[in-house]
């Protein structure tokens, strides 16, 4: 069996992407650090996982077993459960509910399980049941918005919305830049300058923590269209 991925955007402010995917037996990739936390959907024998997945600061490897599948939805920055803080899950996730029927238990609330298609009916019935919330704070800022409040307030309401600094989810993106310019063919010492690194060992130092990869590797990968 192979495996198997897919993924889309959404027009919902809650979503930043929906994904789902089965694993096969060469099912076993390295998962990038991310600034944004996911709910996820893992199903297996006939049960069902629902897990919060918080935000990651470095590459880990991947292992599902075969056949494993899985539906998530990926979350913006400021947008957050109260009932279960992502700050309390950095490199860390938390099992909210385990069943094997159609519906699942979420922070006090019954849900039927969303699919690839209707996640962004789901997303609404969070919203509306203030279950999911977002920081007006956060958007302000990551929108590139001052705020009349000082940096120690941002830096609190960063830390509670997203379990991360702005400085963390800087870094983290930038990682990601470099990794996308050389993935696109663009030169080591161009995709250095491109994302704003010192220099290439620098670079090099920041993509092997946070994307699991050398520079060197990412170019390989995206010229053969194995990565991303």
């Amino acid at each position: 069996m192979s495996s198997f991925f897919e993924g889309r955007g959404s027009d919902s402010p809650y979503i930043e992407a929906v994904w789902h995917g089965q694993a096969g037996s060469d099912y076993a990739p390295v998962c990038p650090a991310s600034s944004h936390w996911h709910l996820l959907f893992l199903k297996q024998h006939g049960s069902v996982n629902v897990t919060v997945v918080g935000p990651l600061t470095r590459a880990i490897p991947v292992a599902q077993a075969e056949g494993t599948s899985w539906f998530g939805i990926t979350f913006p920055l400021g947008t957050f459960l109260p009932a279960a803080p992502v700050r309390d899950l950095l490199d860390e996730q938390a099992i909210l509910s385990f069943a094997a029927n159609a519906s699942f238990s979420l922070v006090g609330s019954r849900f039927q399980f969303p699919d690839y298609d209707n996640a962004e009916t789901f997303v609404d019935w969070l919203v509306r049941k203030r279950l999911l919330v977002s920081d007006p704070v956060v958007k302000a800022v990551l929108a590139g918005h001052p705020q009349e409040i000082s940096l120690r307030t941002v830096r609190r309401r960063f830390l509670f919305a997203s379990g991360l600094t702005f400085k963390m989810i800087s870094q983290i993106e930038r990682a990601k830049q470099a990794a996308t310019l050389l993935e696109q063919g663009v030169s080591l010492f161009d995709a250095a300058y491109q994302a704003g690194y010192a220099d290439q060992p620098h670079m090099t130092r920041a993509l092997k923590h946070f994307i699991g990869y050398t520079p060197a590797h990412i170019a390989r990968l995206g010229s053969k269209g194995e990565l991303g």
